[in-house]
C-alpha cells in the first residue's frame, strides 16, 4: 500500500446532488455545477466527475514527469499530457479506465516511453489507481 510518511497538504470538497449537483472546494473558491454526460442521459454541457478526474490526473502525471525528467536528463518543458477517462458498465455499477498519451517534442519515442513509464511509477494518481483501474501510458509522436 502506498501510504504517505507524512501528510503535507489536504483539500476538502463538498458535493451535493451527485452527477446533477454541485461540487465545490470552499477554501479555494472553486465551485462547479455538475452536468451528466449525454451518453448517460444528461445534457452534456458542463463539467462532470470524469472530466475533472482527467484534468487532475493529467496535471499530476505531468508533475511526476518532471521528477522522472530530472532522473533521466530529459527536457519536458514543452510536453503535453492527454488523459482520457472512460466510464462504462461493470456488473451492477460502473467502472473507469484511463489512457494517458504523452508528447515530448524533440525526444525519441523510446526515451519518452522510458520517461512516462517512470512517471507512472511516481505519480500519486497512478499509485491510487494501480490495481483498481486499467491505465495505459504511451509516449506518442504527436497529438
Amino acid at each position: 500500500m502506498d501510504t504517505p510518511n507524512e501528510i503535507v497538504y489536504t483539500v476538502t470538497a463538498d458535493s451535493t446532488g451527485g452527477r446533477a449537483g454541485t461540487s465545490s472546494v470552499p477554501a479555494l473558491g472553486i465551485s462547479h455545477v455538475m452536468r451528466m454526460p449525454k451518453e448517460l442521459g444528461g445534457p452534456g454541457d458542463g463539467p462532470n466527475p470524469e472530466a475533472l478526474f482527467a484534468m487532475g490526473y493529467g496535471a499530476c502525471f505531468q508533475g511526476a514527469m518532471g521528477l522522472a525528467a530530472k532522473e533521466l536528463g530529459i527536457d519536458t518543458t514543452d510536453s503535453v499530457v492527454r488523459t482520457t477517462i472512460g466510464l462504462g458498465p461493470e456488473g451492477d455499477s460502473f467502472a473507469l479506465t484511463a489512457d494517458i498519451q504523452v508528447f515530448i517534442p524533440g525526444v525519441e519515442l523510446d526515451r519518452a516511453q522510458a520517461l512516462v513509464d517512470r512517471a507512472h511509477q511516481l505519480c500519486p494518481y497512478s499509485k491510487a489507481t494501480r490495481g483498481n483501474v486499467p491505465v495505459t501510458v504511451t509516449a506518442v509522436a504527436a497529438l
